[in-house]
């Protein structure tokens, strides 16, 4: 009766939605849909049934009326699929600007497409999608697919808004769990927003209307952290041939543990006694984990595999032994196998990797989180992470990639949601230090050492891998504002100990002085302006976020010709701020000046009624940045 109960409510909306007349001429869409929008969604429906443990339906529709060039990444007619995930129906059908029909789209018309790059070694993933090139805008396009899958692990969210500068007329979201195997939600960033909703034990319905589209602000936080969604998953799961039942990441990661982890630990005989010799005779764990992950870098390579248990089971270790590659959950397990040999504990982890930073929401345990995976190791009251997929890092050194950012550690006593290394403010350093001659001609001869560490280090440690002409043309780009620079050496040294990376130059450069008569106008920052502002907004609507703070140190000796004296030079200048602190110096020894810069940015989240004071603090720095010095000829 429970269930005849809810189907009726399920049937009952979708009757009475397909009952509503919903026009498609883009004359009925609001204006406060239209305003900075490149595409409108109509109408998005989502509706999932959850028939048993292993047999899931999912149907989706949507409507998006696109207005220009830019709406055209809009469309989303694309629907991926798979051994275990069947597409039965997929339908897209394409509207005038009236709303009046120009072509309907069969499953026969849309392209078969691999999921995966050429990276990929073997993928059972593939894609469906439609190829229309609109020739006029706007256009109207209604989309509609329907899945069939055993995997109930990875049930999709709802996530009615993700991008800026597309609106929503109306989107609803629908789940019924028809075999009672405990459903299981949470709700995020509902503050502000009218949702409608009618959630019962074992069915829950939502919708939302008219949101107008949000338009990217600089140093914005990921829409996802502001925009509502709602998280799904059952407590009796089914992924990838395997069932499993958890309710919270302790016992999430106790499933991953004995049933797609246990017995893939192994390796051969040859490799077990090459990698106790190797690390014969060292006690400390983490000296050892040194040798372990050298091993791993210099003999193997990453290649993507994408078959088996979706992204969270590793194929075994002792086949990656044999064959020298995987993919990273294979690389990671090979690496722990590995560690265990010489008796080195460590976890294996999963991670929404990516350069903006991702969360697993702690108080919600679902599979649909994480797209990779590394590892950590204990040590002491701390971790130390290692990316085994890289043939580059340093020991211990994850980079932007994976840092300060919730993730599942899988230990023997379960999952536990931990945070990964922060690199904060100091901990990405850049010192500076060079020497600058000024000619009369107004050219400059320079030597340069630039230090880095941290996410400094690496976003320029990769320079020392590229060809000669890639070196020049990084250096030129860096300093554009150096004409015609002539560079007469470079020299990199990586230091993968330390995790310091440094680069010493030497060139020359023309006119980088303004001559006028008998005076030499220049700015003493030679080596490291920073001249960001960011965009001033009337009503700026969205938080702002620094997401990675970082510290630049400069020390700048500028020789100027003998027979010229300073006729006008910058005041000392500091400023220190909650967003971070500015500070430089003047000082002169003979024809020589001495300039000295410190510029520290810290990292964190601020309202927006913050965002002036901290574009006002910017605008300070480059002004000083942008500061000049005047040299006078001496009678």
């Amino acid at each position: 009766m429970k269930r005849l109960v809810i189907l009726t409510l399920f049937l009952s909306f979708l009757i009475t939605q397909s009952q509503e007349d919903i026009s498609l001429d883009v004359s009925s869409i609001s204006d406060e849909l239209l305003s900075n929008s490149n595409a409108v969604i109509r109408l998005e429906e989502q509706f999932i049934e959850v028939n048993s443990q292993d047999d899931m339906v999912m149907y989706y529709r949507r409507i998006v009326t696109v207005l220009n060039e830019k709406g055209d990444v809009y469309v989303g007619a694309i629907a991926g699929y798979n051994n275990y995930t069947k597409i039965k129906k997929i339908e897209a059908v394409i509207y005038d600007e009236k709303g009046n029909e120009i072509k309907k789209i069969k499953k026969k018309d849309f392209i078969d497409h691999s999921a995966v790059d050429g990276g990929t070694l073997y993928s059972d993933s593939r894609v469906l999608y439609m190829s229309y090139n609109s020739h006029s805008y706007p256009y109207t396009v209604e989309f509609t697919v329907e899945y069939r899958t055993p995997n109930t692990a990875g049930i999709p969210s709802w996530r009615p808004m993700s991008s800026y500068n597309l609106s929503l007329e109306e989107s609803k979201f629908s789940i019924v769990d028809n075999a009672n195997i405990g459903l299981r939600y949470i709700e995020r960033n509902f503050e502000g927003f009218s949702i409608e909703k009618n959630n019962q034990e074992n069915a829950l319905i939502y919708s939302i209307k008219n949101i107008p589209a949000y338009i990217r602000e600089d140093l914005s936080p990921s829409l996802s952290m502001v925009l509502p969604k709602v998280m799904v998953a059952v407590t009796k799961f089914h992924y990838y041939g395997v069932n499993g039942e958890a309710s919270n990441w302790e016992e999430f990661g106790s499933w991953v543990e004995q049933s797609l982890l246990k017995g893939r630990d192994q390796v051969s005989p040859k490799t077990r006694t090459e990698i106790l010799e190797l690390t014969k005779g060292l006690q400390d764990p983490i000296e050892k984990a040194k040798v372990v992950y050298d091993y791993v870098q210099n003999n193997t390579r990453y290649i993507s595999v994408q078959v088996g248990i979706g992204g969270i089971q590793p194929i075994s270790a002792l086949e990656v032994d044999q064959v020298k590659y995987g993919d990273c959950k294979g690389l990671t397990n090979y690496t722990h196998a590995l560690l265990r040999v010489v008796g080195v504990e460590s976890y294996y982890t999963h991670v929404e990797a990516g350069n903006e930073r991702v969360d697993f929401d702690p108080d919600f345990a679902s599979l649909e989180q994480g797209n990779h995976i590394i590892l950590a190791i204990p040590s002491k009251d701390n971790l130390v992470w290692l990316d085994c997929t890289s043939q580059i890092h340093p020991f211990g050194f994850i980079g932007d990639f994976t840092d300060n950012r919730s993730v599942l550690i899988i230990t023997p006593e379960g999952g536990k949601i931990v945070r990964t290394v922060d690199y904060t403010n100091a901990d990405n350093k850049q010192v500076t230090t060079g020497q600058i001659k000024l000619n009369e001609n107004a050219s400059i001869q320079a030597s340069v050492v630039v230090k880095t560490k941290g996410i400094q280090y690496d976003n320029r440690f990769y320079i020392e891998r590229e060809s000669k002409d890639n070196i020049e043309k990084f250096y030129k780009t860096y300093w554009n504002y150096l004409n015609d620079m002539a560079i007469d050496s470079y020299k990199f040294s990586n230091n993968k100990e330390s995790v310091e990376f440094s680069e010493e130059l030497v060139f020359s450069a023309r006119d980088y002085a303004s001559k006028n008569s008998n005076r030499l106008i220049f700015n003493p920052n030679v080596f490291d302006r920073n001249l960001f502002v960011p965009d001033r907004y009337r009503n700026r609507k969205l938080p702002f976020v620094i997401e990675r703070g970082y510290l630049d140190e400069d020390h700048f000796s500028i020789t100027i010709p003998e027979n010229y004296q300073i006729e006008s030079i910058p005041a000392d200048f500091h400023l220190e701020t909650k967003f971070g602190i500015y500070d430089i110096k003047f000082a002169r020894n003979g024809n020589v000046i001495n300039y000295t810069r410190t510029l520290q940015i810290n990292e964190g989240s601020y309202s927006r009624e913050e965002y002036k004071a901290y574009r006002d603090f910017r605008k300070d720095v480059s002004k000083q940045d942008n500061s000049i010095i005047s040299l006078i000829l001496e009678n």
